[in-house]
């Protein structure tokens, strides 16, 4: 068992939230339970699956709830585009956020991919990298990967 307040990945994401609550106080109150309630919760939903991870008792079980904090930190990048093509953001306040967004998800794919229990299940980076030349037939798998392999260099 982790203290969850000592990793820096947990912090970002806590900064992130805190952010993520600061930029939707300004948003319509007809919108408070539409994407206000959206982003805070998948905002909140990062630091916490991480929390509870840290505290499970084993590898396999954290880097289990980092997949689902990672799944929380997309949906969080889709509300924030959503937002800001609605004009409920401003291009200054999204690039800020989709920024944080976007390096709080490259350190849990990190974090998930230097997990032992992540080699173990045969999804660490060297299979990905050896997978990656198989998966031409699958265009749509290949990019994912590609995507994970650039996010962890």
């Amino acid at each position: 068992m982790k203290d969850f307040k000592d990793l820096r990945v947990w912090s970002k994401a806590h900064s992130l939230t805190i952010d993520v609550y600061k930029a939707t106080r300004q948003f319509p109150k007809e919108e408070l339970f539409g994407i206000t309630s959206q982003m805070r919760r998948a905002a909140a939903s990062v630091g916490a699956n991480i929390a509870e991870g840290a505290g499970r008792k084993s590898d396999g079980e954290l880097t289990r709830f980092l997949h689902i904090a990672r799944g929380s930190a997309a949906e969080l990048e889709y509300h924030l585009l959503l937002a800001h093509d609605l004009d409920l953001l401003s291009k200054g306040v999204y690039g800020l956020l989709a920024r944080q967004t976007d390096e709080v998800q490259r350190m849990l794919t990190s974090a998930c991919l230097a997990s032992p229990a992540c080699e173990e299940s045969g999804r660490s980076l060297a299979a990905l990298r050896a997978r990656s030349s198989k998966l031409e037939a699958h265009p749509p798998l290949r990019e994912i990967c590609q995507i994970v392999l650039v996010s962890s260099k």
